[in-house]
């Protein structure tokens, strides 16, 4: 038993909470993409995926909100929203940039909402190129493919022609919800669960 001048051990309390958490979202059949996204994410967010899709063809709601990160673990997390047979939605909240913005165009237009506070990024991929002048040179070169296959990927998921993108991405693009939906990466802008499909 406690004594009232006793503080709750928060380690302990974190750590019963987090079973009772995951349990709930595998059950509900959501999966959270929050912050940087790394091999790290790209795993935990890929096991997740064929797990629910191993329970059953029920839909899956992805949540996402980052800032970015690495490409090529976004590219894991997008392929794998497209490879598995369960439907997939897209929920954006707080800001979906970079290759968080990769990953939300997944899903299908009519399967991406957003909360009406969203902020979206789109821009050309970054990265520190270093070594020597061979090495700086084969590395600009992939980036420069990189970028090509990321505005095809854009201008396929929000109808956009390939130029505009281009253009757009050439800087960064931020854009609001409003914005984003007119833009074609948002399909449907919403205040409250019961709205998603």
């Amino acid at each position: 038993m406690r004594n009232d001048n006793e503080t709750p051990d928060v380690d302990a309390l974190k750590n019963q909470f987090t079973p009772l958490v995951e349990h709930g979202l595998f059950k509900s059949r959501t999966v959270l993409v929050t912050g940087e996204v790394n091999d790290r994410l790209a795993r935990t967010v890929s096991e997740r995926l064929l797990a629910m899709a191993g329970e059953s063809d029920d839909p899956i709601t992805v949540i996402v909100s980052s800032p970015g990160g690495h490409v090529e673990s976004g590219d894991m997390i997008h392929d794998m929203i497209k490879f598995i047979k369960p439907r997939v939605r897209v929920l954006g909240t707080g800001w979906v940039a970079s290759a968080g913005a990769l990953i939300y165009v997944a899903a299908d237009r009519e399967d991406r909402y957003c909360l009406p506070n969203t902020r979206f990024l789109l821009h050309e991929p970054r990265g520190g190129i270093g070594g020597s002048a061979t090495e700086i040179d084969i590395q600009a070169r992939e980036v420069l493919r990189m970028r090509e296959r990321l505005n095809k990927i854009f201008a396929d998921a929000t109808g956009q022609p390939l130029d505009k993108i281009v253009k757009d991405t050439n800087r960064d693009h931020w854009m609001s919800a409003e914005e984003a939906k007119d833009y074609g990466v948002v399909g449907k802008i919403i205040r409250t669960a019961g709205e998603i499909a």
